[in-house]
């Protein structure tokens, strides 16, 4: 009889990718979660999972073999108190993963500040396409693959590395369990100012990464990036192969059709043609080549498979059009990449307008602390509305200085009617939010397509 996991917190883009993995290696699973609802729970059910509403302290009846443990479970969860109480084994998602998944595996992990979702997406399906076949827990749903998380037998895992902590009594940082061999450390900026008092304490987590990684391993890092030089500065014991500096991997110029030349010691190596926007992506580009090169694979044919390369959900995802209207879902929230999202947006479109539409979500934007920099991270579009229901300062004043181009409003729907009214043909309307903004994508395209 196959071992039973009861996870915790199931529904969350990991842990719920910890549960199709599981799944598919043959551990009976269920689950529980506070958010048991589409479509995560459809994903989950199909599979075979079945899953429970809330932390009803009833579940100890279950009696599974290990509890898995989410880090949105905290202490004074019931059926936490409870399995605490009569002495349960309970391991983190991220150990659980390390312990039984990864342990054997050429593991790549992709840590950063941005992008991670993106190229860790980008290097599965370079992989992929190489005929490696590899695993891969992505936190996100990359559109050249129906999941984002995914087990096969194959000796290569893509993993996105996540800073984030790991659980209440593993205040370490998620990527620390992954022990990879190869590490991409694509930027490092501050963020998450709930777990983090500084960009130190995040720099430190980063350290402890280089720690894991092998001398026979290799760190694809950013060397235009101060933080991550001074991660290295701490220590490394690995060989370091550099992007976005002289010398190494650079990525030429972006033609009009957003093509670019890919550099490896001064050498052209290929040129990626495709649609995705901004100089973001072309360093995703830059890191991934280099770490499948790690693996094995030619640049030119990994060059080849990011022109095949379709995106990820919610990455400057069209969502639809109306009245020449092009309405656009990305999950920026951080002023870097609202920053990069727009201006890589305002090269494609040239002169025509962007209505930039977002909402503060992130722990980190509600708290304030980097609102002064997000007036100048939009300052590519010609009108920002601003959704300031619940935040912990106040946006007017922020955005004053932008006078009438900037608007907040507290009503999800007097922001809707706003944009709606404000928008013509020929517009593009970007909508930024790490969350689901309150359906605010359809509430759009409806009203633009009444407003004909």
């Amino acid at each position: 009889m196959s071992a039973h996991l009861h996870i915790l917190g199931i529904c969350g883009t990991f842990m719920g990718g910890i549960a199709a993995i599981a799944k598919a290696a043959g551990y009976r699973v269920t689950g529980c979660d506070s958010n048991v609802y589409p479509p995560m729970s459809d994903q989950l059910r199909a599979l075979g999972i079945e899953l429970t509403e809330g932390f009803d302290e009833t579940q100890l009846k279950l009696r599974p073999d290990a509890w898995v443990i989410g880090n949105v479970v905290t202490r004074g969860n019931p059926l936490m108190e409870g399995i605490l109480d009569q002495g349960e084994r309970y391991v983190s998602g991220p150990q659980w993963l390390a312990e039984n998944v990864l342990a054997g595996k050429h593991v790549l992990a992709i840590a950063g500040t941005h992008g991670k979702t993106t190229a860790s997406a980008m290097l599965a399906w370079v992989l992929e396409r190489a005929g490696r076949s590899p695993g891969f827990l992505i936190g996100g749903v990359p559109m050249d693959f129906p999941v984002s998380a995914r087990h096969t037998d194959s000796p290569l895992f893509v993993i996105e590395a996540d800073e984030y902590d790991t659980a209440f009594f593993d205040k370490r940082s998620k990527f620390v369990h992954y022990q990879p061999r190869t590490a991409v450390l694509n930027n490092l900026e501050f963020d998450h100012a709930d777990i983090f008092d500084d960009l130190a304490a995040i720099e430190r987590q980063f350290h402890h990464l280089v720690r894991t990684v092998p001398r026979s391993g290799r760190l694809v890092v950013n060397g235009n990036d101060e933080a991550l030089k001074r991660v290295l500065s701490q220590g490394a014991w690995s060989p370091v192969e550099w992007f976005a500096t002289p010398g190494a991997w650079q990525a030429g110029a972006l033609d009009a059709d957003g093509g670019f030349e890919i550099v490896w010691q001064e050498k052209s190596v290929g040129r990626v043609r495709w649609q995705l926007l901004g100089a973001h992506n072309q360093l995703n580009a830059l890191a991934v080549v280099a770490a499948a090169r790690h693996v094995g694979v030619d640049p030119g044919a990994a060059i080849e498979a990011l022109s095949a390369f379709s995106g990820v959900r919610r990455r400057m995802q069209v969502r639809g059009e109306a009245r020449g209207i092009t309405l656009y879902d990305d999950f920026a929230h951080h002023p870097t990449a609202i920053r990069t999202t727009v201006e890589g947006l305002r090269k494609r479109i040239g002169r025509s307008r962007i209505l930039a539409v977002l909402e503060p979500r992130s722990n980190t934007m509600k708290r304030g602390v980097m609102k002064d920099e997000l007036p100048s991270s939009l300052r590519e579009a010609d009108r920002i509305y601003v959704y300031s229901a619940g935040l912990g300062w106040d946006a007017a004043a922020i955005f004053a200085p932008l006078g009438a181009r900037a608007r907040c409003e507290e009503s999800l729907d007097a922001l809707v009617a706003a944009v709606a009214a404000e928008a013509r043909p020929g517009d593009h309307v970007l909508v930024m939010s790490n969350g689901g903004f309150g359906g605010i994508h359809e509430k759009l395209l409806a009203r633009l397509g009444k407003s004909a």
